[in-house]
């Protein structure tokens, strides 16, 4: 590890420590009232802690998972203090999470044999689609990678007009056609033109509408139809992204797109705004996809690569 990484892993754990502040407050202030006044762990404390963590927006189905864990090692261990709660939630939420394998894109590095890595974005309006598209842009350009972004959300004028501004932004082209356009037609040209390029990383912006989700179907089934037609293996990655800051209703979206079309990892927004961080851990076991990137902060370095150690280790910390 050089010197310039070792800062950059030490500034990311800072960030990430200050991104999770209001979750950490909320979350172990449901905690606490959970065990206030109790020696041992026992029915009483299992169905606090029950309310507590679903409060903490976790989530009902999770929630349920780890307090019947919990639950088994009591009777397992016969008894355990109150104090140890703490250390006993923290590894049944780590062993939740699900790992984030994807070692081509560490520390947003990508594998020679995947160039050009082709990532299409997907997510409903307002979750931070776009400002998630910019910033990844930037954090593979500081890596040294050359990036084309494609605005194939042609419904919106406002967003190929906010991907092109992020473009400039981050002094990557963007390849736009007129608003209305066929959204495979973008992506081909975006691939094609990221070929000539000899581009390293290539991402695709797609529209953010639900409300008809066979037409939505369609349109993706069609652009990945396109896209392997010029790259054989893409798109590499069908990225979800999510706002943390909705809770249960990241969730659903989650369920709703999957139900659509194929997700193979999930970028988590504006996890520094709000209190419910606990959404991390029901969305990551729920559908059990990869939680790629966490957003903690406004600058493009506090967009990071999940690492649910860290975020464990960061939400308990100096508990």
């Amino acid at each position: 590890m050089g010197i310039f990484d070792f800062f950059s892993k030490k500034e990311n754990k800072e960030n990430l420590d200050k991104g999770l502040e209001k979750t950490k407050k909320g979350f172990f202030s449901n905690i606490a009232k959970a065990v206030v006044g109790k020696s041992k762990v026992d029915d009483e404390v299992l169905d606090n802690l029950e309310e507590a963590l679903i409060s903490s927006d976790v989530g009902v189905d999770t929630t349920v998972k780890i307090i019947q864990n919990i639950e088994e090692r009591v009777a397992r261990d016969k008894y355990f203090g109150s104090e140890e709660l703490n250390q006993i939630l923290k590894e049944e939420i780590e062993g939740l999470i699900l790992n984030n394998d994807t070692e081509a894109l560490k520390d947003f590095y990508v594998a020679e044999d995947k160039k050009p890595y082709v990532i299409m974005v997907v997510g409903v309006n307002g979750v931070g689609k776009t400002t998630t598209i910019g910033k990844l842009a930037q954090r593979f350009k500081q890596r040294g990678y050359s990036v084309l972004l494609g605005a194939a959300d042609t419904f919106r004028a406002a967003a190929i007009e906010q991907l092109v501004m992020w473009g400039e932004r981050a002094d990557v082209p963007v390849v736009t056609q007129k608003m209305g356009s066929d959204p495979a037609a973008v992506c081909y040209d975006t691939l094609e033109s990221g070929k000539s390029r000899n581009a390293d990383v290539i991402i695709i912006d797609t529209a953010g509408r639900l409300h008809n989700k066979r037409h939505l179907m369609d349109e993706l089934g069609k652009v990945k139809r396109v896209m392997k037609k010029v790259v054989d293996e893409a798109p590499h990655d069908v990225m979800l992204v999510l706002d943390a800051s909705t809770g249960q209703n990241a969730i659903a979206q989650a369920k709703e797109f999957t139900s659509v079309t194929e997700v193979t990892s999930i970028a988590l927004t504006k996890l520094d705004g709000t209190a419910k961080g606990g959404v991390v851990i029901g969305i990551s076991d729920q559908m059990q996809i990869p939680i790629k990137y966490i957003g903690v902060g406004e600058k493009v370095e506090d967009l990071q690569i999940f690492d649910k150690k860290e975020f464990v280790d960061s939400l308990f910390k100096g508990v």
